[in-house]
């Protein structure tokens, strides 16, 4: 798989990935699948762990990503962020011929593919190497949608929203009551305690920063979606 170091936030379908190296963890992102899915692989540069984000679909293309050299990285675990099939596709080729272990929240677990060797909470912490992730449970989009927090010591927030969060707006909601509960998890768990210059990685489309969306909160909430 063609690779670029020139990480802009936006990789495009069946192009390359892009890779981002920061001082603990390099964070590589590719899109698969018809629906323009991003799958992220995390990999922690002193052990040569990783975790993969969403196995979303083309298991080929992620082994892909993972290597098949001697020197690729070892896929330890694989989280997925909700419980949307489109999310899923490749899960239990990837976990299967990686022997990685999986990840979930409980409320998201029945409908997946393989079921989880781990159940996470909000406030579970998940290990990739020597760096660890933070969960945050958004309540909305799915009843057990979770984000991923890295807090780089050496630099700004790195947050995966899965769809929880875009840019331009929260993720997809059935009900008004889904659509409060994001919202509501949105500004308390991630606005409310996140500095602006956070970095985040939806499930779909380009990257963007708390700080770009911030302003737009308001809006959000009057328009309903």
């Amino acid at each position: 798989m063609e690779l670029v170091d020139d990480y802009t936030g936006h990789v495009p379908p069946d192009g390359p990935a892009a890779r981002r190296t920061l001082p603990a963890l390099t964070v590589t992102k590719v899109s698969v699948g018809p629906m323009d899915n991003n799958a992220y692989l995390l990999t922690c540069r002193a052990t040569r762990q990783s975790l993969l984000i969403d196995a979303a679909n083309d298991p080929a293309r992620l082994s892909d990503l993972i290597g098949h050299g001697p020197d690729r990285p070892t896929l330890r675990t694989i989280v997925t962020t909700h419980q949307h099939a489109d999310h899923w596709q490749a899960l239990g080729a990837v976990a299967g011929a990686f022997g990685a272990e999986t990840v979930a929240h409980p409320l998201d677990a029945d409908p997946l593919p393989v079921p989880p060797d781990h159940l996470v909470e909000h406030g579970a912490r998940i290990t990739v190497g020597e760096c660890e992730l933070e969960v945050i449970h958004l309540r909305g989009h799915t009843p057990g949608s979770i984000a991923l927090l890295y807090r780089d010591p050496s630099g700004h927030p790195h947050l995966f929203t899965g769809d929880s969060l875009f840019p331009g707006g929260p993720g997809r909601t059935t009900s008004p009551e889904d659509f409060k509960s994001l919202m509501d998890d949105l500004e308390a768990r991630v606005f409310g305690e996140l500095p602006d210059d956070t970095w985040f990685y939806p499930g779909h489309g380009d990257d963007s920063t708390l700080g770009a969306e911030r302003p737009k909160l308001g809006e959000w909430r009057s328009r309903g979606w």
